[in-house]
């Protein structure tokens, strides 16, 4: 017998309001709009056309990211960086999600914007909540002459934010973000600490669409302590939220668990608008933080402009036979082994016992 979770994209929608779908539908309209505009783009031939069909894209994107800041204004759950940040920020953030967005971006080359987008995340979700409290680092420095070097930093101090955190992954496309945010807690800590991780094996049945996709968390290839979960501080890093199915899906089979997480925190480098409404009104103590807000999904439930399948830009596609998580780690290559080793070792205690 199978022990398996499945949630549907029904129950999904069935969180929703109804002012809630109505927000969607008019943004979606903004989008089909920006479509056209697409359409124009891609055919243009003459300088002139090109140039026409870029401002109008333009337009059209700049009435997408005003709508969606005016949704996410009255949605206290969600953060969206580009939104909350002065805009003097705002450049590093969208260069970033361009580069991720680019096909040209190849797999090392998708890592490392990968990086650099969790540390803008793990600063807007934690020290820039307390960037007047700063504690002191003295630090030895290799030059010795003519005396002993020390070098004094001061950052903020995250200690209280962090200290109850679980990192939970969701295989298979969350794991790297996940290792790459634990490494944040790590070094901005006073103590070194190391997130305990647990991880769900959860995927979306990708032979459906979006509005009856079926999201399956399989308890028997999951690796995870109740009792280490209830009462914390749980963090989930996944490149994209989509349609929020896959944390619903978990977090709604750790309270029928019983188990009552202090806090939940979901940061994405891209989310959905539908995937983080989905998330705010199905689990009212979670909060989405996320570099980027895309308009819509498609019919095959894919975030649109987006950036493709994440998980096979971090990954690599399996073949035929699936990658455990200890193979998935091992194909990430020495140099990430090395830089996140201390993750590592915890994420093999907690497979392997």
């Amino acid at each position: 017998m199978s022990n398996k979770i499945v949630l549907h994209a029904t129950d999904l929608d069935g969180f929703l309001k109804d002012d809630d779908k109505l927000k969607l539908s008019n943004v979606h309209s903004i989008y089909d709009e920006y479509l056209e505009s697409c359409k124009l783009m891609d055919k243009a031939e003459s300088e002139d056309d090109k140039n026409k069909a870029a401002t109008l894209l333009t337009e059209n994107a700049a009435r997408i990211g005003h709508s969606l800041e005016e949704i996410c204004a009255n949605e206290p759950q969600i953060h969206v960086y580009s939104f909350e940040t002065p805009d003097e920020q705002h450049g590093a953030a969208s260069r970033l999600i361009a580069k991720l967005r680019d096909p040209k971006t190849q797999h090392d080359e998708f890592v490392y914007y990968i990086q650099k987008a969790y540390e803008l995340l793990f600063a807007h979700t934690y020290s820039d909540k307390v960037i007047k409290n700063k504690r002191s680092i003295i630090q030895i420095t290799p030059v010795n002459i003519p005396t002993q070097n020390y070098a004094v930093h001061r950052i903020p101090d995250v200690d209280d934010l962090i200290h109850n955190s679980v990192m939970c992954v969701m295989l298979r496309g969350a794991l790297l973000p996940s290792i790459i945010m634990s490494k944040e807690i790590q070094d901005y800590s006073s103590d070194g600490f190391i997130t305990p991780f647990a991880l769900f094996k959860i995927k979306r049945d990708e032979t459906k669409k979006e509005d009856n996709m079926a999201y399956v968390l399989d308890l028997d290839k999951s690796f995870f302590d109740l009792k280490q979960l209830d009462g914390k501080d749980l963090i989930f890093a996944d490149p994209m939220n989509a349609t929020g199915g896959s944390l619903v899906t978990i977090i709604k089979y750790l309270e029928k668990e019983g188990i009552k997480p202090k806090s939940i925190k979901f940061i994405n480098v891209i989310s959905a608008l539908k995937g983080a409404m989905r998330i705010a009104r199905a689990i009212p103590n979670a909060e989405i933080y996320t570099l980027w807000m895309d308009p819509v999904l498609n019919e095959k439930a894919y975030i649109l402009p987006g950036l493709g399948d994440a998980g096979d830009r971090l990954n690599g596609v399996d073949g035929e036979n699936p990658r455990n998580m200890i193979q998935l780690i091992g194909d990430y290559g020495s140099g990430i082994l090395n830089l996140y080793r201390d993750q590592v070792r915890e994420i093999e205690e907690t497979v392997l016992g």
